[in-house]
């Protein structure tokens, strides 16, 4: 489980998008995108600015994307016979994006029913053997660690994205702040989007 952290505009849902795309075009590994906020049909003109033909891949039954809510979500994971777990072992979807976990603030504002959630989401898709990005909102001026609910302690991996200045121009930035069990890349690299996806 990989949690992607960034500002809003950084490109989280870009690198999950791309993770999913890739894995299909690739690796032949069917994806899941499970979005909270966002319509199906923005995220299709989007896609398709980068090259990416979400509609084509929903055709062929490669792609899925489910627009829902954090409560439905949620109910749905916690049930092994739910359609959605049933969906995911009958597709044998290997990949998943949810986009964005943040939302699930919105059921609680206690950190300890909060921890619970997550444990909940991330236990359940583990079950599921899911390989999984979560996109969460983190707003610029706060430390990427300062979070209720403790989720960068629970998740693998936590992917970092950010805007910074460099020669009086805003640019993005990516970094690993923490990859269990590896000596990972240390780095502070920046970015670019265009056409074809996320470049470093």
């Amino acid at each position: 489980t990989t949690l992607v952290k960034g500002a809003p505009g950084t490109g989280k849902t870009t690198l999950g998008i791309q993770f999913l795309y890739t894995g299909i075009v690739e690796g032949n590994e069917p994806g899941l995108l499970i979005t909270f906020e966002v319509f199906p049909h923005f995220l299709h003109r989007d896609a398709l600015a980068l090259g990416w033909d979400l509609k084509k891949l929903e055709e062929e039954d490669k792609l899925r994307i489910i627009f829902t809510s954090p409560q439905v979500f949620l109910s749905s994971l916690q049930s092994p016979s739910s359609s959605l777990n049933q969906t995911i072992r009958e597709w044998e979807a290997k990949r998943l994006v949810l986009d964005s976990i943040s939302h699930f603030r919105r059921i609680t504002d206690d950190p300890i029913r909060l921890r619970e959630i997550y444990n909940h989401v991330l236990n359940g898709l583990k079950r599921e053997g899911l390989t999984t990005i979560l996109t969460s909102e983190e707003s610029a001026s706060s430390p990427s660690w300062r979070e209720k609910g403790g989720l960068s302690f629970m998740v693998d991996t936590v992917i970092v994205l950010r805007y910074v200045e460099i020669e009086s121009a805003m640019q993005r930035a990516i970094f690993v702040l923490k990859m269990r069990g590896s000596d990972h890349d240390k780095e502070i690299r920046s970015f670019e989007i265009r056409p074809g996806g996320i470049f470093i």
